[in-house]
């Protein structure tokens, strides 16, 4: 039962000094020194739907990224193969590539917001979990018994 009782003491003391994270110009901060994007999914993997939202968002920006690569990519290749021989210029390369480069206007426009409501939600989370773990106090004693921790709800 006390190791029941340290392990619940402990889990609870770390997430009370849990920190917010910041998104700044797309980098994430945590009191002030910035955190990498594994750091920051490993803080949110505490709030299930924060990450699923932040992994959304993701998500939404490594698709929009290939997007924008490929259909470069095909627009470029087929301007120079029309500059270099004597092919009709455009092709259909030149019009799918158009058209991957339009579809990745919305699918990127879409990423900030769901990271940002991901970040939120866990920064919301926190603020909740304060409130609720106010009377919760977790004190480290020593007397002419020993030393010890002290527990109080």
């Amino acid at each position: 039962m006390k190791k029941i009782l340290l392990t619940f003491a402990l889990f609870l003391s770390v997430l009370s000094f849990s920190q917010e994270i910041n998104l700044e110009r797309g980098k994430y901060y945590v009191n002030g020194s910035q955190i990498s994007t594994r750091e920051t999914k490993q803080l949110l993997a505490s709030n299930a739907e924060a990450l699923s939202k932040f992994k959304s968002g993701l998500g939404k920006e490594s698709a929009g990224g290939f997007l924008i690569g490929f259909g470069g990519a095909l627009v470029i290749t087929d301007m120079v193969v029309g500059l270099v021989s004597d092919v009709k210029y455009p092709t259909a390369a030149t019009y799918i590539g158009a058209g991957a480069l339009i579809i990745a206007i919305p699918v990127l426009s879409g990423k900030n917001k769901k990271i940002k409501e991901g970040i939120d939600f866990y920064n919301s989370g926190l603020k909740n979990l304060g409130e609720t773990n106010s009377n919760f106090e977790v004190n480290l004693i020593g007397n002419q018994r020993g030393y010890g921790i002290q527990i109080r709800f």
